[in-house]
Formats: C-alpha cells, structure tokens, sequence
C-alpha cells in the first residue's frame, strides 16, 4: 500500500523530536519511503518554516543498457577483433575497405589499441593480438563504475564513456533537515477559508489563518484575446443587430451546386463552376436531398424562363445541380433561407444577415486566399427599390464611419439592377471598392414562391479588407493563417471603424481581401 503525504509528514516530524535527518535521500531508503514523495513534503514542511532544510547535490554514475551489454560480452572494439580473427581462420577476411562491416570509430579504436590492423599485400584486416590474451580496457573501466568505483576512473576516460553512450550521470539532491521556527510534533496548517460552521461552534478563534495579501493583482491574462478580424467580425455584427437584422445559421461549409448556382438563377455553364474557380467534394460527390417540386421550377426558369425572362435557352442538368462543393458564398445560405421563408402560409417581412468563411480556388498571394469572410446582408419586404437599398447601404456604412459613398452599375447573373460600392478613403486619396449589392432577380425569387410584390436587397462584403485597412496590413497572409502573429492579438486595438484608419493594404478586390 502507497505512502501517503500525511504519513510521510508524520514520520519526518516524529523523526526530528529526536534528532535531525542528515541526508533526506538516505533517511528514505532507510524507512523505504519513495525519494521524491519525501522531497515533496519537506519542501511543504518548509514552506511555513515548520522545518529547515539545507540541499545539496551528489553526482553518481551508472551503467545505461548499452553499457551493460559492453559489461556482459565485451566492447565493440573486442568484438572486432575476435570477428576479423574468426574469419581469417574460416578463409573469409574481412575487406579493410567494407565499411559496412563495422562502425568507423569502432574500428579506429581497435587499431588504435594495435588489435587488428590493415594487410597492405591482401588489403584485408588481420588480427594482430591473441583474443585470450587482449584486455578490454573498455569493460574493465565499467565494471568500475557498474561496482560503485567511479572515482578510480579518470575523468578523460569517463568522458568518452559517457560520450559513447555507455555511462550516464545521475544528480541527485539531499536535504539535511532541522526544527523550524514553527515546528509542532503535527503540523497545523492555515486555514484558507472562514466558513459559517467556525463562527457557529466558536472553533474560529483557536485556528491560525493563512494571511491575505488584498493588494495581490492576480497574475496577467495571456489568453481570451479576440483576433483582429474577430474584431471587425464582432463590430460588423453589433451594427446588423442594432438595425434589427436576424442571423443566419452559416454552419455549412460543403453546400450544393443546387443552393449555392442554381437556386440563384446562375447558368450551369458559368465560369464559376469550373474546377478553376470551385472546389468539388468527391465523398460525398452528389447531394440527395432538395426539394423535388422546387427543383423542376428552377430547371423550368432556367431551360425556358418565365416572370418576364426567356431563361438561358439550355438544356439544364439535374446531375450537375446535385454535384457538392465547398460553398463559394454565404448567398447559398441566403437562398435557403428566402425558399424556407417563401414556404410560410403567410408572408413576413425579414432583416437577414451572415458574416462566415467561404472557400474558391484562388492561388494564394498577397491579397488573395483561397478561404475568406463574407459579410452579406438582405431585406426582403414588399415593393422595396434600389432607392431603399442605397438608403440602407449609406446608414450600414455610416455606423461604420463611412460616409462618402459611389455607387457603380455593374452585373450579377442574380441580382438586377447591380451596384458595386465604393467609398473615399483619406489615407490614399481615391475612391477604393468596398462591396457589392442588388436587387434579387424575379428569376431567382418566384420560383421559390414569393408573392409578385416581395422583392429583395442584398449587399456582401469581405471582411479581410477592412481589416487590412484599419490595421495597416499589406499581405493577407499575415493577417490569416498561420504565418499570423499571435503577439498581434493581444496588441491590436480594439476596433472601432469610426476612428482615423490607415492607409489601404493594397487594391485587392472586395470578394477575398
């Protein structure tokens, strides 16, 4: 049965009524406690000066396995030598020039010690010493170490003992342990905690507390620190929230073609579905599960149109919509979520909004990786315009300390009209791009089964960029992934986009820097 502590302690203390431990390594093996329980309650012992204990450092030697092996059949040298002498007389001489037959150092030491050597005329090792006759020189200094003799070792000797690995040098600290200040045959430790069970039965007022040090600050933090696009991510949501947006569940990374091109109106022959741009999941490689009348309404608008559009005049492909992918948008969400909504008895008006990662096959350079945030926003409410949608952006913007804003046409194959957005920045002096938005396409929103009057805004940024301008960053690798400094975390400041922000990183686009 193990000693415990308690028993340990008790033995030391009961030990010193009656005279001091002189050497604690001793002392143990002679009560057969274990060396380092003991160590361990003295330094508890003296930690409340109820002992005094004085180290010191004995240095041993000892014999590792290799070293037992050389004490059991002989050195490596040795063993050379009686090889080379074998196989002379079986008429097989080992090569001086087989340096795979022995270890090189082995061998220098073998010739050093003049057993073998090299036959010039053959070009062979011959034994030079008789095998009974040689004394291993090796194994007589370790038979001295291994029977306690250390000392009549010389120190050069045991040097290159222990650098071949033959010998290992053992520290070990004693304590020669007095009565401290404090001493008691039992030890009463301080009480930590003043309980309601004390101050009831009086017992409060005979026990020694443990003082309390009321100015102690505790030690540092050195971890809870938010990243620094953890911090833009974080101020980005306080402002959707506090516009009274909802948050959309954005935990699927691998999405299906259908959500993520199809359900958007996005033609299966778009450059965006090539391997080039979109990453392809091979297990599982098709998806199974997307609503079967839904599906035929989009192949429908897609082959033939319908709501006012002619549709894409091809042959769609139900195979191609099933193929699954790491979703290259959080739009794929969106589209899930306007379908859920769409399917409601009756229409509600909804604010959505999601910032999460997304994945497209871009080689990675100072401004581009192939995995990055998207921050997207949508409102979907009756008989709402461009002219809300630029209403909304210029407010959204605002909070974020942007109030210079251009709006340029442009195209996307579900939204129509198209605007890309940009904003002044006086750090550089121009107008740099900071998102794009629309207007969701009647081709994308009636087939899910929206009334005719429901329409929907959207806008979508990345959140690397802004990040990279408020905190001067000019590679993004330094910003994500692992070549990011962790250092970087804790001094970053805590973001408030409305204070004066640095010069842009760099003129990467919106949709991955």
């Amino acid at each position: 049965m193990a000693t415990t502590g308690e028993q340990i302690e008790a033995a030391i203390l009961g030990q010193l009524q009656t005279s001091n431990i002189d050497n604690s390594v001793s002392w143990a093996e002679e009560n057969g406690l274990e060396r380092k329980a003991v160590e361990s309650v003295i330094k508890s012992l003296t930690s409340d000066e109820t002992v005094t204990a004085i180290s010191s450092t004995s240095v041993a030697f000892k014999l590792t396995p290799a070293g037992d092996a050389v004490l059991a059949s002989g050195s490596p040298e040795f063993h050379i030598l009686v090889t080379v002498a074998e196989r002379a007389a079986a008429g097989n001489p080992v090569s001086a020039k087989d340096k795979e037959a022995f270890a090189a150092q082995d061998k220098g030491r073998a010739m050093k010690s003049k057993w073998i050597k090299v036959d010039k005329a053959s070009g062979n090792l011959v034994a030079v010493a008789d095998v009974g006759e040689v004394v291993d020189e090796t194994k007589v200094q370790l038979s001295k170490v291994f029977t306690g003799k250390s000392e009549e070792v010389a120190g050069k000797v045991m040097k290159d003992l222990k650098k071949r690995g033959f010998v290992a040098e053992v520290k070990t600290v004693s304590y020669a342990v007095s009565k401290g200040s404090n001493y008691a045959p039992v030890r009463q430790k301080p009480k930590t905690d003043l309980t309601v069970e004390m101050l009831a039965s009086g017992e409060w007022q005979s026990l020694k507390f443990k003082p309390l040090n009321l100015k102690a600050k505790g030690r540092p933090l050195t971890g809870g620190y938010l990243h620094p696009l953890m911090k833009v991510r974080t101020q980005f949501r306080e402002i959707f929230l506090e516009m009274g947006f909802e948050e959309m569940p954005t935990n699927q990374f691998v999405e299906s073609s259908f959500w993520n091109f199809d359900s958007l109106f996005q033609p299966q022959q778009h450059p965006a579905r090539d391997a080039h741009d979109t990453f392809f999941v091979s297990d599982p490689a098709r998806t199974l599960t997307i609503p079967a009348d839904y599906m035929e309404r989009v192949r429908k608008q897609h082959e033939v149109g319908g709501y006012g559009s002619i549709g894409y005049r091809y042959d769609w492909s139900e195979d191609e919509a099933r193929k699954n992918i790491l979703r290259t948008h959080t739009t794929a969400v969106s589209s899930r979520m306007l379908y859920e909504l769409a399917q409601a008895d009756e229409f509600k008006p909804k604010k959505y909004f999601s910032i999460d990662r997304v994945t497209r096959n871009e080689t990675p350079d100072a401004t581009h990786l192939a995995e990055f945030h998207q921050v997207e926003g949508l409102i979907v409410d009756r008989n709402v315009t461009l002219g809300d949608l630029i209403g909304v952006l210029n407010e959204f913007f605002k909070k974020l300390g942007i109030d210079k804003l251009r709006f340029k046409p442009a195209y996307n194959p579900y939204t129509e009209p198209s605007m890309e957005i940009f904003s002044w920045h006086e750090g550089s002096g121009k107008w740099l791009e900071i998102g794009n938005s629309g207007v969701f396409r009647p081709e994308m929103l009636r087939p899910m089964g929206m009334p005719e009057d429901v329409s929907c805004i959207a806008w979508g940024l990345s959140l690397e960029r802004p990040t990279m301008i408020k905190y001067g960053i000019k590679n993004i690798r330094d910003l994500f992934g692992h070549e990011c400094s962790l250092a970087f975390s804790r001094t970053a400041t805590i973001c408030d986009m409305t204070l004066e922000r640095h010069p842009p990183a760099s003129a990467a686009s919106s949709s991955s820097a």
